[in-house]
């Protein structure tokens, strides 16, 4: 049976709830009037149900598909405004002891080459990235329980931290490993992680069993109900998601916001982030094995409900896409973009180890963090550096009060700035940094409370002569 509380994963994520939640859209596809009050009411800004977004997805009328898209435009903006977060994902180790046949790091892959950085090779890498610019990484590991451990983990992330290079720091490690128990979760939280975040891949037991063989990542239960123990661990900042094309996108869809309902139903805060990653080639992986890959239009169509079902959870999206789709993507509802990114062990301080065939997956978007950030810049986006709330303690519950309350404009926006500025000072090419000079003085006048930007505007003079790390 359904039960959106259970603490077990086939109830909380119940197969037949699924199959009936696609039936009621398939069922409902033309019914306009009920489609519009859909829109109506998710225009509220509080959210809608699983069924009532597969109901949205499903509709294929191009006059309420633009209204959807415009819909979601217009929920970006009230709670995100222009800011784009942005990261960077750092692979610590491509072993692997798992199956998924998606994925080039499996263990009975005997082409790519295996490595484990070093903590001084991990400083190597951590000052290449923050001498682009970076402050937000997401740390990336292959589960092996010999080569990988806890412990490793752990030492990685004070390393990161500890790493001060000329202005740069790394001010915020999010972590992406294989799911865990309670008590390394507690490890995690006590060594000072930001998000964590475990993408599903598919909901679909029947497929997960079929796409992970092997290996502990086996376990459907046990993976499924990871953020459950992250969030019993204290970490309250947690991101999911799925692989689309793994198995049919209506599904996955359905699977990934009754998962973000659960969170919120169970522990009273829903997922920080959602991920949207589609399944792209990579070394021995070819897309024609995945009947199931979508096309950029139904991706987009999918950010979008995404967007107005969960409005207040930040959107992430890796280079895995072209410049052209994360440029269609942001404005519908991302909120967060790597730039510059390696995928590879070792790829920042030694770039050509990505010719090594040692990457998880294919890179579409290549450019450097600067041409991404001058990039956002002529698009009218805010580049964010930002890690403030995280560092302020406001995780969980306190970041989606503020988001709820409408305070990005008077914090988040001037903290983006301020960052930003940072950027621009240390780091950004002479066009870049006239052009995001342009847009701080253009942005700061959109701050609503004049208090705030009267203290902004002097700690943005106060970067200008070399001080750094202010937040509000």
């Amino acid at each position: 049976m359904y039960n959106i509380k259970s603490r077990q994963a086939e109830e909380f994520i119940n197969h037949q709830e699924i199959l009936d939640t696609l039936e009621y859209a398939r069922a409902n596809r033309n019914n306009r009037p009920l489609i519009e009050s859909l829109i109506d009411k998710a225009a509220l800004c509080r959210g809608l149900s699983h069924r009532e977004a597969a109901l949205l997805l499903e509709c294929d009328e191009p006059e309420l598909v633009e209204r959807i898209f415009h819909l979601a435009r217009e929920i970006k903006q009230k709670f995100y405004g222009n800011r784009i977060v942005m990261f960077a994902p750092l692979y610590l180790s491509n072993y692997c002891v798992n199956g998924c046949v998606y994925c080039p790091y499996h263990a009975k892959n005997r082409t790519i080459p295996r490595k484990r950085l070093s903590q001084e090779e991990i400083r190597r890498e951590v000052i290449a990235l923050q001498d682009m610019g970076h402050k937000r990484l997401a740390l990336e590991a292959g589960e092996d329980p010999r080569n990988n451990p806890i412990d490793y983990i752990l030492k990685s992330i004070r390393t990161i931290y500890g790493v001060h290079h000329k202005n740069g720091a790394i001010r915020r490690v999010n972590v992406n490993i294989a799911a865990t128990t309670v008590e390394n979760y507690r490890l995690l939280k006590e060594a000072g992680i930001g998000t964590y975040i475990l993408f599903q891949e598919t909901y679909s037991k029947e497929h997960y069993e079929a796409l992970h063989p092997t290996g502990p990542k086996s376990n459907y239960a046990y993976h499924t109900e990871a953020m459950d123990r992250a969030m019993e661990g204290g970490i309250d900042d947690v991101g999911i998601g799925v692989l689309f094309g793994l198995n049919t996108y209506r599904y996955d869809f359905v699977g990934l916001l009754m998962h973000a309902e659960h969170l919120e139903a169970t522990f009273g805060v829903g997922p920080h982030t959602i991920s949207v990653p589609r399944i792209c080639p990579a070394d021995d992986i070819s897309t024609e094995d995945f009947p199931d890959a979508i096309s950029d239009e139904m991706f987009c169509r999918i950010v979008a409900v995404t967007r107005i079902a969960v409005p207040y959870t930040g959107m992430i999206i890796s280079t895995r896409e072209s410049e052209a789709v994360r440029c269609r993507v942001l404005e519908l509802g991302v909120s967060q973009i790597s730039g510059g990114s390696r995928t590879s062990v070792g790829g920042y301080a030694v770039p050509e180890k990505e010719e090594e065939d040692s990457s998880q997956f294919d890179v579409s978007d290549r450019r450097t963090l600067d041409e991404v950030v001058n990039w956002l810049l002529d698009l009218g986006h805010i580049p964010s550096f930002c890690t403030a709330c995280y560092r302020e303690g406001r995780t969980g519950d306190r970041f989606m009060s503020l988001v709820k309350r409408g305070q990005i404009a008077n914090c988040c926006q001037p903290n983006a700035l301020m960052t930003l500025k940072e950027y621009l000072e240390d780091y950004a090419s002479p066009e870049t940094k006239e052009k995001g000079i342009r847009l701080i003085r253009e942005e700061m006048a959109h701050i609503p409370n004049s208090k705030i930007r009267m203290i902004a505007e002097r700690n943005l003079r106060e970067i200008e002569e070399g001080k750094r790390d202010f937040r509000f």
